[in-house]
C-alpha cells in the first residue's frame, strides 16, 4: 500500500469513526454551516446524508454545489476537512438503507416523503491525526520549554 493510499484510507476511517460534522453551504453570499450526521460509503466514494425537502440546503446546492465537511473529534484530536460536490436524490430505497436513529428526531419513518438524500462526492481531504489531548498537551509543554516545534501526529492532503 502506497503512503497516498494509507492517507486515504485514514480519512475514511476517521469520517466514519467520528459520524457527525458540519456541513458548510454557500447561499446568499455567505458561508453556512450546520451539523449532520454523515454516513461513509468509501467504495462510491461518497458521503451520504438524510435530509428534508423544506430546507434551504437544498436551494443552496442546487445554486453552489461545492461544499466542505468539517468533522472533529475534539477530544481525541482528530480532524477532517473535506471539499467536494453536493447534489440531492430522491432514492427512496438509499433513504432505506442510510434510515437510523439520529434520523428519527426528525422523521416518524423512512417512509416520510420529504426526506431526500444528500450526496458529497469528495475531491480533496484535509486531516489532522494526533494521540490525543494529554500527549498533546504534553508535546506542547516540552516544545515551549526547548523553544522546538512539538509533533502533534499526522497530518496529510489528500486528493479523493
Amino acid at each position: 500500500m502506497t503512503e497516498a493510499s494509507d492517507d486515504t484510507a485514514r480519512v475514511w476511517e476517521l469520517i466514519d469513526k467520528i459520524g457527525f460534522c458540519m456541513l458548510t453551504t454557500q447561499g446568499g453570499g455567505v458561508l453556512r454551516a450546520r451539523p449532520m450526521s454523515a454516513y461513509a460509503d468509501r467504495s462510491q466514494n461518497a458521503v451520504y446524508f438524510l435530509t428534508d425537502v423544506a430546507s434551504h440546503k437544498d436551494e443552496e446546492i442546487a445554486r453552489s454545489p461545492n461544499v466542505c465537511l468539517a468533522f472533529a473529534d475534539s477530544k481525541g484530536q482528530k480532524y477532517v476537512s473535506i471539499s467536494g460536490t453536493a447534489e440531492i436524490q430522491n432514492d427512496r430505497e438509499k433513504i432505506r438503507d442510510l434510515w437510523a436513529t439520529p434520523a428519527k428526531a426528525w422523521w416518524d419513518s423512512a417512509e416520510d416523503p420529504t426526506i431526500r438524500i444528500l450526496k458529497v462526492i469528495p475531491s480533496s481531504a484535509e486531516y489532522w491525526d494526533s494521540p490525543g489531548t494529554v500527549i498533546s498537551y504534553i508535546k506542547m509543554a516540552a516544545a515551549a520549554v526547548s523553544s522546538a516545534r512539538p509533533d502533534l501526529g499526522d497530518n496529510a492532503k489528500v486528493t479523493m
